[in-house]
C-alpha cells in the first residue's frame, strides 16, 4: 500500500475519530446541562419551601398567642377552662415535632409544609371559632349585669321599702304600748356559733337584747315580769316552741302580745337587764322587731335587719 493510500486512511479514521470525541462531549455537555438545571430546580424549590415553612411557623406562632389570649378569656367568660385545650395542645406537639425535623430532603420538606398547612388551617378554625364564642359570651354577659344591675336597684327599693315599714311598725309600737318608764341603752345582737356576732339570717342561733332601766318610779318597783317579743315586718311573731300569749297594761289600754320568753325580775331604781334568746327556727332574710314589756307596757323596742 502506497504512502498516499495510508496517509488517506489515517485521515479517514482521525476525523471519524474527531467526530466521535465531538459527539461524545456533546452528549456529555448536554447530560450535565440538564443535571445542572434540575438541581437548581430543586435547589430553588428547596428555597421556596423553606421560606413557605418558616412563614407557616411564624404564622402559627402567631394563632397560638391568639389562641392563649382567647382561652383566657374564655375561661374568665364562662369560669371553665376551654374545651378546645387538649386539641391545641395535640396541634402544638405536631408544630414542635416538624420543627426538630433536620432532615431538608425535597420530599421531606414538601410533607412538612403540607402538614404545617394542614395544622395552620385547623389552628385558625379553632381559634375563629373560639373568638365568636367569646364574643357571644361576653354580649351574653353585659346582658346578664345589667338584668343583676337592675334587680339589684330593684332589690335596693324593696329593702328600702321593708326597712321603712319596720322603723313604721317599731315606731308605732313605741307611741301606742309604752309604759309610764323606759330602757336606755337598747341593744339587739344576733350571734352565730361559737359566740360570734352575725347579721346573716341562715347562720342566727342566739338573740341578745340588753337595755337599762333607771329612774324606774316606785310604784313598778318590786317583782315584775317582763317579756321578750319578737315580730317580722308585718307583725307576725317568729316561731317559738312554747309561745307566751298575754295581756299587758298600757297606758293607751290592754294590748295583746305573743312572746317568746318571759323572765321573773325585781326591779329596783337602777338595774341592768337583758334576755338571751335561742331561736328555734332559721330565720329568713329580711326586717324584724324586736320589743321588751313590762306588766304595764312597752319598755323598748328596735328594729333589725337580718341578709
Amino acid at each position: 500500500m502506497s504512502n498516499i493510500k495510508r496517509m488517506r486512511i489515517y485521515g479517514i479514521l482521525a476525523t471519524l475519530l474527531l467526530i466521535l470525541s465531538a459527539g461524545f462531549g456533546y452528549a456529555f455537555w448536554n447530560k450535565s446541562l440538564g443535571l445542572s438545571r434540575e438541581n437548581q430546580k430543586i435547589a430553588a424549590e428547596m428555597q421556596a419551601l423553606e421560606l413557605e415553612k418558616t412563614g407557616l411557623v411564624m404564622r402559627l406562632d402567631s394563632l397560638t398567642a391568639s389562641y392563649n389570649n382567647l382561652r383566657t378569656e374564655n375561661e374568665d367568660l364562662k369560669g371553665r377552662e376551654a374545651s378546645t385545650v387538649a386539641l391545641i395542645a395535640e396541634k402544638d406537639a405536631a408544630i414542635k415535632k416538624i420543627k426538630s425535623q433536620n432532615r431538608r430532603n425535597l420530599e421531606n420538606l414538601r410533607k412538612q409544609v403540607a402538614d404545617l398547612t394542614r395544622i395552620r388551617i385547623e389552628y385558625e378554625t379553632i381559634v375563629s371559632t373560639l373568638r365568636a364564642e367569646n364574643d357571644q359570651l361576653r354580649e351574653e354577659n353585659q346582658r346578664l349585669t345589667g338584668e343583676n344591675e337592675q334587680l339589684r336597684g330593684e332589690n335596693t327599693n324593696l329593702s328600702g321599702k321593708m326597712d321603712k315599714l319596720a322603723k313604721q311598725l317599731e315606731e308605732q309600737i313605741r307611741q301606742t304600748q309604752s309604759a309610764r318608764f323606759k330602757a336606755s341603752s337598747f341593744r339587739v345582737e344576733v350571734e352565730r356559733r361559737h359566740d360570734k356576732l352575725t347579721a346573716r339570717a341562715k347562720k342566727a342561733r342566739t338573740m341578745i337584747v340588753s337595755f337599762d332601766l333607771a329612774d324606774v318610779p316606785e310604784p313598778y318597783q318590786g317583782a315584775q315580769k317582763l317579756y321578750l317579743a319578737v315580730t317580722n315586718d308585718k307583725g307576725h311573731p317568729i316561731a317559738a316552741a312554747n309561745p307566751i300569749k298575754t295581756t299587758i297594761q298600757a297606758p293607751t289600754g290592754p294590748v295583746s302580745i305573743v312572746a317568746q320568753q318571759v323572765k321573773q325580775v325585781a326591779l329596783n331604781n337602777t338595774q341592768r337587764l337583758s334576755f338571751t334568746y335561742k331561736i328555734d327556727e332559721n330565720l329568713k332574710a329580711g326586717n324584724y322587731v324586736v320589743a321588751i314589756y313590762c306588766e304595764s307596757g312597752l319598755l323598748g323596742v328596735a328594729s333589725l335587719r337580718l341578709a
